[in-house]
């Protein structure tokens, strides 16, 4: 047998008295840890002097089902061709904003467009305004909102001898509420046909 180079290191040969320090030791740092524990997590951490709000709830936009539109069909029923929705004067709950004409069989009846809103507390929607009066003989195409913003392009008429079937003027319109009512305003883009 060949002898090592290397003198024989203490610490390999183990005895009951390293063992009962290695056991002492780590016993020490699991008591330790039970007593210094970390802060609880928070996704976000408030400002000093802020109070924390509840969120407010998501509201419903109002339905077009059962309103009354100032629409007069006579025979006919009216018909929502299009709505869309969104908060259209900054109270956090959405507007619906609808585009209605009567449901004729024939021809293609001029339409009208209103924004409907729903209180807190009511039990139906109900129309706040009249964006397009159907008696201005318009047809409502690229109906939008966005920003706040109602937008559409308008087909008309030049006069009154244009026939029905063929508006003859196109117009872009925009829509905003500043505080009391809504405001339209005509695109820079805007043209006739």
């Amino acid at each position: 047998m060949q002898q090592s180079v290397v003198p024989e290191l203490a610490h390999t040969d183990t005895r009951p008295m390293h063992w009962l320090a290695t056991a002492t030791a780590v016993a020490g740092v699991v008591a330790l840890s039970s007593f210094i524990q970390p802060g609880s997590a928070k996704a976000a951490q408030p400002a000093a002097n802020s109070d924390p709000k509840p969120a407010a709830a998501t509201a419903a936009p109002p339905s077009t089902t059962g309103v009354d539109f100032p629409l007069d069909c006579g025979p006919v029923k009216e018909k929502v061709v299009k709505k869309t929705t969104g908060d259209l004067d900054g109270d956090g709950r959405p507007e619906t904003v609808a585009v209605v004409h009567c449901d004729s069989a024939m021809g293609t009846p001029p339409d009208g467009v209103y924004v409907l809103t729903q209180a807190a507390d009511a039990t139906a929607p109900r129309v706040v305004a009249t964006l397009v009066d159907p008696k201005d003989r318009f047809t409502v195409t690229d109906f939008t909102v966005a920003a706040g913003s109602v937008t559409a392009t308008l087909l008309g008429y030049s006069s009154d001898d244009v026939p029905s079937c063929c508006p003859d003027v196109k117009t872009a319109a925009k829509w905003r509420w500043n505080g009391h009512a809504f405001v339209r305003s005509t695109p820079v883009a805007a043209h006739s046909v």
